[in-house]
């Protein structure tokens, strides 16, 4: 079973919904038979590297201002620390993904992206990082047992890991992607959003039910009857006389 994870860094959602579904995982049957990519998504792409700029005014400009902004993030915070999860809204610094992305393009190479996808997300909601700062990435990757020079050389060339990124988000826009996070399961099986637990649950036992053999055809047979097998024939009604 493949899920693909459409997400971005600085999506709230992103996160929660990934907890979500490993709480789902951890109790799931076939969870060794699970393989996870994530995918490339930008929520802004226009967004501007981090300056020193403030969070909520940052928001508050998309959504209607500061005081909004501080409204709804309160009650996202709430719904991330119901699955075990600290968001620092007040520190967090607004800035573009797009190197981020690169860096678990980069990870993905050495078998390392999932440790990355959950060190860029606490790096951001919890320990507020700058992780649109090379250096930052750089030490994340140190983190998750990556060489942090050849980390920080690799997105010192801007043009490493770039299509790679535009290929997942094309891809999305493909498949009519308008929202993170997007779960992809076996390209048949779509989540859209940070579902509840028993939502991810339900799915992946529908779909581990659906990889398992099936016989070549249902036998309709009433009772055991009169068949010829291994070079000799029986028949069950001559027993019971």
């Amino acid at each position: 079973m493949k899920i693909e994870i459409w997400s971005d860094y600085t999506c709230p959602f992103c996160y929660i919904g990934k907890r979500n579904l490993e709480t789902a995982l951890a109790s799931f049957s076939g969870k060794d038979q699970v393989e996870i990519e994530f995918k490339s998504y930008q929520l802004d792409p226009q967004a501007e590297k981090y300056h020193g700029q403030d969070f909520y005014e940052s928001m508050g400009a998309k959504f209607g201002g500061v005081e909004r902004a501080k409204e709804m993030t309160s009650g996202i915070a709430m719904q991330a620390k119901m699955v075990g999860l600290e968001f620092n809204f007040d520190t967090m610094k607004p800035t573009n993904t797009f190197d981020a992305h690169r860096l678990n393009k980069f990870a993905q190479q050495q078998g390392k992206d999932k440790e990355v996808a959950e060190k860029l997300l606490r790096a951001n909601f919890t320990d507020s990082k700058d992780v649109g700062n090379l250096e930052t990435l750089a030490e994340i990757a140190e983190e998750a047992g990556l060489d942090k020079e050849e980390a920080l050389t690799t997105l010192q060339d801007e043009t490493a890991y770039r299509n790679e990124v535009n290929t997942d988000i094309q891809e999305a826009q493909n498949f009519g992607i308008t929202g993170v996070p997007f779960f992809l399961i076996n390209r048949k099986y779509a989540i859209n959003g940070a579902q509840p637990v028993e939502t991810f649950t339900q799915a992946l036992e529908k779909v581990f039910e659906e990889e398992q053999p099936k016989p070549a055809f249902e036998d309709l047979s009433t009772d055991a009857g009169a068949a010829c097998a291994d070079g000799s024939c029986e028949n069950p009604n001559e027993k019971n006389e």
